[in-house]
């Protein structure tokens, strides 16, 4: 659960303020982000039961069942402590929807981005929104906002349980007011409900100010304040298991997921980390067996001895046995030098071996024998050689099948199947695909000296309904491909993402009229065939130069909202207007 103090909470440091300022009585209706926009972002997969906010999943919840929840919390905790639950679940969608409007349009006009919060909390069906007035300013700290709710989901359902009360009831809704102005203003933005349906009143009515205006503000922080005592899962410092100098100048890399798919195979690595247990990771090819078993390493009391990795099948069977055991000078034709194998190499350490059933049975043996006696001895050799190692396994097929077809030993899948960890495959979790996005275009930015600009709507739909057969391996692929495909400082859109493979199906999404479609263009004539019904005798230059213009008109003369209409830059837009202006007669 987010915890916000006065300060603003950890999981939106990210987001810088807006520092201009904005007055809603200064704002253009045409300013975007627009309410066709934002519903827009909304759109549903009925085939695999997911509803999407452009990158965050959302789900349909009946009213009733809402109400009955909230009762059941309040029965069980009290008004105070349920009132401080409901007002930090609001908080936090709130700050949702606030980095969803800043990492969607970053460029948007300020006052435009505070006005998308009363449209996206109005498409989130918990109440209408209706801004009376808004006004801020960022540099000196200054904020007010008074706004109206209609037909309020949770006073009807509390007033329906409890009947008219002497205190606001809307928890939720105040909370997320609270998230998404604190999260893109920069500081806390206190709100208070003065009239609520719960109360008696026709509407609900709110009143936002800083923490600094409002001056008394320690009863809606405790609302809003949460124990410490869930933290982040790791590794802490413990006597026996100091966090060493390595471990703080090399963190351990971290693993992006937050699916409940995902979060079982964190919590088993978390769970087996610190003992000596040998591990079996089993998935697709693909879903990141060899990460999650370096993360074990990182977590282990291993940490600042060697990680060393092998994929058996990438070794010829007759090299395999010196691969892992290492040679002894003479001890075949080319052999002339002494060298450790990776058993030795990872000494003290982890030692992983991918695809392990392409091990031969020979190989097999011996790798069972090195397991039991913890003890090696090299091609050629004529001593034993005692090795400290954890030996993590990774196999993408069904060992247990392999077994009973006779092609991996059996005793020596019982000695690797001490702590078995399996790994979803994406399709499997796609809750997680926006979050690996993010991350993967973060670094390619980063590798390819690249300025982000995300991914167009229909590329992130398509990808959060494209089935992955190559797992997170094809979706690193996928943003990398796009990212180089694409223009400097345009969003990367399906075009550049799938060449050969094909195209996911169109999701459903809302239409004008606010009824569920599927978002698939209908049919339309050739290009030259509309243009010439349109406009006969057109040229490339007229047309382009009466696009820029309605775009222009469209936006009250917004260049920027005008640039962003037709794909350009601020600039780029500005250019072309004035080249046409330049050949006007």
């Amino acid at each position: 659960m987010t915890n916000p103090p006065s300060a603003l909470p950890d999981d939106r440091v990210a987001i810088a303020p807006y520092h201009p300022r904005g007055d809603s009585r200064q704002l253009s209706e045409s300013s975007s982000p627009t309410p066709a926009e934002l519903t827009d972002c909304l759109f549903f997969s009925p085939e695999d039961g997911r509803i999407w906010l452009n990158d965050q999943r959302m789900v349909l919840l009946h009213s009733s069942s809402f109400g009955a929840l909230r009762r059941e919390v309040i029965e069980r905790l009290g008004l105070e402590q349920a009132r401080g639950l409901f007002t930090r679940t609001g908080y936090a969608s709130g700050a949702r929807d606030a980095r969803l409007i800043r990492e969607r349009w970053p460029q948007a006009d300020a006052a435009a981005v505070f006005r998308a919060g009363t449209h996206l909390h109005t498409l989130e069906g918990m109440t209408k929104v209706e801004p009376l007035h808004f006004k801020f300013d960022a540099d000196s700290g200054f904020y007010e906002g008074e706004f109206l709710w209609h037909h309020s989901c949770e006073a009807d359902e509390h007033v329906g349980a409890y009947g008219i009360g002497q205190d606001p009831v809307c928890w939720t809704e105040t909370g997320y007011a609270i998230g998404f102005v604190s999260g893109l203003f920069g500081q806390m933005v206190i709100f208070r409900e003065v009239e609520c349906r719960g109360m008696g009143h026709r509407s609900c009515r709110v009143i936002g100010k800083t923490a600094e205006q409002w001056g008394d503000v320690e009863q809606d922080l405790r609302y809003l304040n949460v124990s410490q005592a869930v933290t982040n899962a790791t590794v802490a410092p413990t006597p026996d298991h100091p966090v060493s100098h390595s471990a703080r100048a090399n963190p351990p890399q971290t693993l992006v997921g937050a699916s409940a798919a995902f979060n079982a195979a964190t919590q088993a690595l978390q769970r087996v980390a610190l003992t000596p247990a040998t591990v079996l990771i089993s998935g697709e090819s693909g879903v990141g067996k060899e990460m999650f078993a370096r993360q074990l390493h990182q977590l282990s009391r291993r940490q600042d001895s060697p990680f060393v990795a092998l994929n058996c099948a990438a070794i010829p069977d007759n090299l395999i046995e010196a691969e892992l055991f290492g040679v002894e000078r003479g001890a075949y034709t080319g052999a002339t030098h002494s060298r450790p194998g990776r058993f030795e190499r990872a000494q003290g350490g982890t030692l992983f071996l991918d695809e392990i059933t392409s091990l031969s049975l020979a190989g097999q043996s011996k790798l069972l024998r090195a397991l039991q006696e913890r003890e090696i001895e090299r091609v050629g050799g004529v001593r034993g050689i005692k090795v400290d190692v954890r030996v993590v396994a990774a196999t993408n097929i069904d060992l247990r099948k392999a077994v009973a077809d006779g092609t991996f030993r059996e005793d020596l899948f019982y000695r690797l199947n001490v702590y078995p960890i399996a790994l979803p495959p994406l399709r499997e979790r796609r809750d997680d695909i926006p979050l690996l996005i993010n991350a993967f275009l973060t670094r390619f930015c980063q590798e390819y000296a690249r300025t982000p600009m995300g991914l167009t709507m229909r590329a992130l739909k398509a990808l959060l309904r494209y089935d992955f057969a190559g797992n997170v391996r094809e979706l690193q692929n996928l943003i990398e491909r796009g990212l180089i495909a694409s223009d400097e400082g345009q969003p990367i859109d399906l075009v550049h993402l799938f060449r050969n493979e094909p195209m996911p199906a169109d999701p459903y999404g809302l239409d004008d009229h606010g009824s569920l479609s599927n978002s698939a263009p209908p049919p339309c004539l050739a290009l030259f065939d509309t243009l010439g019904q349109l406009e006969p005798g057109f040229s490339i230059e007229g047309l382009e130069s009466r696009l820029l213009n309605e775009a222009l008109q469209r936006n009250a003369g917004n260049l920027a909202a005008a640039a962003r209409l037709v794909g350009l830059s601020r600039a780029q837009f500005a250019y072309r207007l004035k080249k046409h202006q330049r050949q006007s007669p």
